[in-house]
């Protein structure tokens, strides 16, 4: 689907800040496409050719039907078909007419008002509102405000002065047309309510007003309304009365750049806030559970190590110690998830905390490894996270372990290379030891060690590895981003 701005620099001569403003119209024209209950087109001479002019743009209403179910932007409108847009071009005033449905096979008609876009002045592009005259809604009083509103907003269009210079538009939890709307005059004195509005004025405590009566004397609280008539710009206020939340959202009508009126849009956000709540409490409770998952598994670790002090054998002393890093590997982990509410972590924070405690355990005064690492495996989700830092510890140990046995060398280095593809994860321990062992077949090797990284590398985590001389010893770790089932050990 082609942008507004890729169609105008392509086919239109609009170009810099009036392109910007052109954007800013789209970002915020829903809430008149929603007060004329009718869609609006925003057009522009191609090529500055002003017999031919091609969609930029268009909205549809959420308060009424659409006339064009399919996406018109790009499409162009010759003048035989809408002769008003060019009368409208050369006019440059609001004119209001007739025109065939576009697009339409069996020639059926719209009424079509188009509108002026000026910049500094400039005529830059035209809006059209497109409606239906076979169909329509009964014009009420609602109806009736509503025309009203669009009507003046239109006639800034065509001044200059809507959209907005300082404004964001319609995001998030803004309220919108049918949340509920309030038109004021310049005094703040209530000219109509929608009746959303009225019940969000009961659920504010505010029953039995009249027209004509200020905000402040129903209980309303008039500063957002206030601050966008004396700052000429929408603003936006969020308003809690007991347990109830609104969001409020105050637009200034003009008349040149003097205010005549304001319309106040209303929303009722309490659930969405009441789930912010919860979302925000559920967060801090998975922290915190992270937080403990860490503080246990760091016990345990301290419980081995003073359980491995008293044991007289090597063997035992030497599982003992490995256990004890296995789940300091783990503990690892935890300790990165439990600082951020989501469930995935910067894999570079677990990386290198896992390198130092390896570094640590394994240096002695007869051999002394420098663990280094290369690259980023950016954010890894939390189960995938936990078994590729115990492979990594299992790794990087039966690296020192075996690399730079006993009688080898004094001195040695091992690099972790990551390296992130679109669907995987490239992981590399490379180590300048003494290389594998003549006829060494992964698949066949009895240590515990390599049996737990081929166990998780290749059942949970649903990936690869191999393992070749190199100048030493290679390890590749292939993973893909999206895990498997869970590993039975």
């Amino acid at each position: 689907m082609s942008s507004l701005i890729d169609v105008a620099r392509d086919r239109t001569a609009v170009r810099g800040d009036a392109l910007a403003r052109l954007q800013r119209l789209v970002a915020s024209w829903q809430p008149l496409a929603d007060l004329c209950f009718a869609d609006l087109l925003l057009l522009a001479p191609v090529d500055d050719d002003r017999r031919r002019f091609i969609v930029l743009g268009q909205v549809r209403p959420t308060t009424g039907q659409t006339l064009y179910p399919e996406d018109l932007v790009g499409m162009v409108v010759e003048d035989s078909e809408r002769p008003l847009l060019a009368h409208a071009w050369s006019q440059g005033e609001i004119l209001v007419g007739g025109g065939t449905v576009l697009g339409s096979a069996d020639r059926e008609r719209a009424r079509v008002e188009c509108i002026p876009v000026r910049h500094d002045g400039e005529l830059i592009a035209l809006l059209t509102r497109e409606a239906s005259t076979t169909s329509g809604r009964r014009h009420g009083e609602l109806e009736r405000h509503y025309l009203g509103v669009f009507d003046r907003l239109a006639r800034m269009v065509a001044e200059g002065t809507f959209p907005f210079e300082r404004d964001e538009g319609f995001y998030g939890d803004a309220p919108r047309v049918g949340d509920g709307a309030v038109v004021l005059d310049d005094e703040l004195c209530i000219v109509f309510a929608s009746p959303n509005a009225v019940s969000s004025l009961h659920r504010m405590g505010v029953h039995g007003y009249t027209n004509g009566v200020r905000l402040a004397e129903i209980g309303v609280d008039e500063h957002v309304v206030d601050s966008a008539l004396r700052a000429l710009v929408p603003v936006d206020e969020e308003l809690e009365r007991g347990d109830t939340t609104f969001t409020l959202r105050a637009v200034p009508l003009l008349e040149g750049r003097s205010p005549v009126g304001a319309i106040l849009f209303l929303r009722d956000v309490t659930d969405l806030r009441r789930r912010d709540r919860m979302l925000l409490s559920k967060d801090a409770t998975i922290r915190e559970i992270h937080h403990r998952v860490k503080n246990n598994l760091q016990t345990i670790a301290a419980l081995l190590r003073l359980q491995g002090r008293r044991l007289r054998s090597g063997e035992a002393q030497e599982a003992i110690e490995e256990s004890e890093r296995r789940i300091r590997s783990i503990a690892i982990v935890h300790e990165t998830l439990s600082r951020d509410s989501r469930d995935v972590v910067p894999f570079d924070e677990i990386v290198r905390p896992l390198v130092r405690v390896v570094e640590e355990t394994v240096s002695t005064p007869d051999l002394r490894v420098e663990i280094g690492v290369e690259g980023d495996a950016g954010e890894v989700r939390g189960d995938v996270a936990t078994p590729l830092a115990v492979v990594l510890n299992e790794l990087m140990q039966n690296a020192v372990d075996h690399a730079f046995a006993q009688g080898g060398k004094r001195d040695g280095h091992v690099r972790l290379r990551l390296e992130r593809g679109d669907d995987e994860l490239i992981l590399d321990v490379v180590d300048d030891g003494i290389g594998l062992p003549a006829g060494f077949d992964l698949d066949e090797s009895k240590g515990l060690g390599l049996s737990i990284v081929q166990a998780l590398v290749e059942k949970e985590l649903g990936g690869s590895i191999e393992m070749h001389d190199d100048g030493g010893t290679r390890v590749r770790l292939r993973v893909p981003l999206a895990p498997t089932a869970p590993v039975e050990l």
